[in-house]
C-alpha cells in the first residue's frame, strides 16, 4: 500500500471538505486515488472502479468498510491497513477507534472521519430533499442512458 503523509491526509481532509486548491494539490501531486476515494464513498461506480483498477485495493476496502461491509474492514486488517480501519470505525460511530488514533498521534486520520461523515450526512440530506429526489430522477435518466450506451 502507498504510504500516505500527515500532510496528504491533511489535504485529503480539506478537499473532502470542498477546498479547490487541496484538489488541485491533491491531482498535481499524483493523488488521484484520494479523489477517487471521496467520490467511491459518494456511491460514483467509475471512481470505485478506477481504485480497483489502480490496484488501490485497501482504499477500495475503506470505501466499502465504511458502508458497514465486514469482509472489507477484515481486508483492511489483513493488509495492515490500521489507520484505515480504525477511520471507517470511527465513521460508523466506534468512539474508541477514535482514541485509539488519538492516542497513536494519527489525528489526521480522525479528521478525515469527521470530514467523510459531514458529506456523507450532507448526501443523504440532499437526497432526501424534494429537489434533490427531482434531480437524482434526472440523473438516473442519465446513468441509464450512459449505461445503455
Amino acid at each position: 500500500m502507498k504510504h500516505y503523509s500527515t500532510h496528504s491526509i491533511d489535504m485529503f481532509v480539506r478537499f473532502v471538505n470542498q477546498d479547490p486548491e487541496a484538489y488541485n494539490w491533491l491531482i498535481a501531486n499524483g493523488y488521484q486515488e484520494l479523489v477517487a476515494t471521496l467520490e467511491a464513498v459518494r456511491d460514483d461506480k467509475k471512481a470505485f472502479k478506477f481504485l480497483m483498477d489502480n490496484k488501490h485495493f485497501e482504499l477500495a476496502a475503506f470505501v466499502n468498510a465504511i458502508w458497514d461491509d465486514d469482509k472489507a474492514f477484515r481486508v483492511l486488517l489483513d493488509k495492515k491497513a490500521i489507520d484505515w480501519a480504525a477511520c471507517a470505525n470511527y465513521i460508523n460511530g466506534d468512539e474508541k477507534a477514535k482514541e485509539a488514533l488519538i492516542r497513536v498521534g494519527k489525528g489526521h486520520f480522525v479528521n478525515l472521519a469527521i470530514a467523510l461523515q459531514r458529506r456523507i450526512h450532507e448526501d443523504g440530506d440532499r437526497n432526501v430533499s424534494p429537489w434533490g429526489v427531482f434531480k437524482n430522477l434526472l440523473d438516473f435518466k442519465k446513468y441509464k442512458k450512459d449505461e445503455d450506451s
